[in-house]
């Protein structure tokens, strides 16, 4: 199965080694940042892209050239 465009606090939890506690307040932490910049979120999932960016440091651009 592909990934999806969202990630769950389950999965952000595993992939970081930290509490599911602690994963839902980073996923509130980055959705208040992308309500924020106007986009909608969705309440106990973040953006992969985002978290990703966030976490690792580093953009992935499109093949179009955008963002």
């Amino acid at each position: 199965m592909a990934e999806s465009l969202f990630i769950k606090a389950d999965e952000v939890s595993e992939v970081l080694g930290i509490s599911r506690a602690e994963a839902y307040r980073i996923i509130k932490k980055l959705n208040g940042e992308l309500a924020a910049k106007g986009y909608i979120v969705i309440n106990g999932r973040v953006n992969r892209r985002y978290l990703e960016e966030q976490i690792y440091g580093f953009r992935t651009e499109c093949p179009q050239g955008g963002k």
